[in-house]
């Protein structure tokens, strides 16, 4: 029998596989956590899983994300972690969402789930993923990766902590795997952390990291747990959501890479990177200029208002936040590259722009 090695358990049992088996767990991120939870959590027999990305594999994913094959490269992560994780337990349900969370489908798809799992590297999802969950009233397991670092807590459990109990601030500028570097082992280690919470919850078993931040160090295994107190000042209605994230949402304009390369010869727009002085791949225009996003407020005389901003950094996330600051101060036309650097050197690539 397929499960039969945790239903000899006695705290899973008969009655614990039922459980899993009607459980119903969203996975947000189909990158490197993601590619750590969902097999663990298919395996174990969770009855029906979503996971929602609307990103395709590239090469330089294999190295941390181990469920996609390199004949998989350009092919959407959502799709083949479906069917990977069907190809491991075909009894299960898998949901492919192809798509971008955000405040336009997050509540009604968050509505269809039990748990979600935060398999992001932003923060913005990550204050999205838990205001949704707020309104929902539905626990998510947070990780994050930082280098050698790795994070997991669980959330919004049984009227517990939320993530804004823990990261007040949303203006911090901190780093994606993308931007700061990881090692596969990294994101492994902390999805399984991840998955682990999810059958905790589902069986009613163990201690879940409700109120309790863990830490782990991957280079001297160090392990610490720090508890966390719920802010009962901090409350946030469906309609409070709305009115935040459609705001959010519709004050900063992407357009993509391929459209920005078309502007490179006009004299009426400005190419602005945000990212740090040692950041690769560079990127250099006539029309650029470069500001580190932490230095961006106190350096605006250096940009002329009167041109069309176009702002990037290494994949798209800091430049979001760098044209969020540029509206606040009146830049009125700003636009963020989608991808950042990174897509932008695969255009030019194929265009032979260099």
């Amino acid at each position: 029998m397929r499960y039969n090695r945790q239903i000899i358990l006695p705290e899973v049992g008969e009655k614990g596989q039922e459980k899993l088996t009607q459980a119903k767990v969203l996975i947000i991120g189909a990158g490197g956590l993601g590619a750590a939870i969902l097999p663990y959590l298919a395996a174990a027999g969770i009855g029906e899983i979503g996971i929602i990305d609307n990103d395709s594999i590239e090469i330089s994913n294999l190295q941390r994300q181990v469920i996609y094959k390199s004949n998989a490269v350009g092919k959407s992560k959502a799709l083949e972690a479906r069917e990977m994780a069907l190809s491991l337990n075909p009894s299960i349900q898998i949901n492919a969402i192809t798509d971008t969370l955000n405040a336009k489908n997050a509540i009604a798809l968050f509505e269809q789930y039990d748990i979600m799992v935060d398999a992001t590297d932003n923060l913005h999802a990550k204050y999205l993923i838990n205001d949704a969950c707020v309104v929902t009233h539905k626990p998510f397991v947070y990780g994050s990766i930082y280098k050698f670092q790795g994070q997991v807590s669980v959330f919004n459990y049984q009227n517990g902590p939320t993530y804004r109990c823990l990261f007040p601030d949303e203006s911090s500028n901190s780093k994606n795997c993308v931007d700061a570097g990881v090692m596969g082992i990294s994101v492994g280690i902390i999805g399984m952390f991840q998955a682990n919470e999810v059958l905790k919850m589902v069986l009613g078993i163990g201690k879940v990291l409700s109120g309790e931040l863990l830490i782990y160090n991957m280079l001297n295994n160090d392990q610490q747990k720090f508890d966390l107190v719920k802010n009962n000042s901090i409350s946030l209605s469906r309609l409070d959501f709305e009115k935040k994230y459609n705001a959010i949402e519709n004050t900063v304009l992407e357009i993509s890479a391929k459209e920005a390369l078309e502007e490179i010869e006009n004299p009426g727009v400005l190419f602005l990177d945000v990212r740090n002085k040692e950041e690769l791949p560079k990127v250099n225009f006539t029309n650029s200029i470069q500001i580190p996003l932490a230095d961006l407020e106190e350096n605006l005389d250096q940009l002329d208002s009167n041109k069309t901003i176009l702002v990037y950094c290494q994949s798209g996330i800091r430049s979001k936040k760098a044209a969020e600051i540029l509206k606040k101060h009146q830049f009125l036309k700003v636009q963020s590259i989608a991808g950042g650097a990174l897509k932008l050197e695969g255009v030019m690539a194929k265009v032979s722009v260099f």
